[in-house]
């Protein structure tokens, strides 16, 4: 018909209902309806794109060049060219992306940093996490010297 995208074919798939632990490597296209614990990664040498279905999950990295969330991610995501975030899609962890599409709905609880500001082939930079501490016992001074309270 006229103005219908011809969807492609899924090449790889992960049903609803399987759980896979640990670390998969794909080619082409994977949907993943169903769980996996552990890494996963497209392979370079050609496009690839990671779906990952409303229901699916995954905990670990992901790395694809077109990735599209309707479930929930936790670990890092490194899409290479495109992330889509669809309503309900849910990301738990830092996102490096060339290009973001997100959808009213859709939720990332990490940092999102573009690659342009990234060197080339550096990785995403972890989160800095900042605790305080109420032992603290250093007191901001004006001289070069730090001094301590109980001094």
């Amino acid at each position: 018909m006229l103005g219908k995208k011809k969807q492609a074919q899924v090449r790889s798939s992960i049903g609803a209902g399987m759980r896979v632990a640990g670390d998969c490597s794909f080619q082409d296209e994977l949907q993943v309806e169903g769980t996996i614990l552990g890494d996963v990664q497209a392979e370079d040498n050609a496009p690839s794109v990671l779906r990952v279905q409303s229901g699916g999950r995954i905990e670990g990295t992901v790395s694809a060049d077109h990735i599209v969330v309707a479930g929930l991610v936790v670990g890092r995501v490194l899409a290479r060219e495109r992330l889509e975030l669809v309503a309900g899609g849910r990301i738990e962890g830092d996102v490096c992306y060339k290009s973001l599409e997100m959808q009213p709905g859709a939720v990332v609880a990490g940092l999102l940093q573009p690659q342009a500001l990234l060197p080339a082939a550096a990785t995403p930079v972890p989160a800095l996490q900042v605790s305080l501490q109420a032992e603290s016992t250093v007191e901001p001074a004006l001289d070069s010297e730090p001094r301590r309270i109980d001094e």
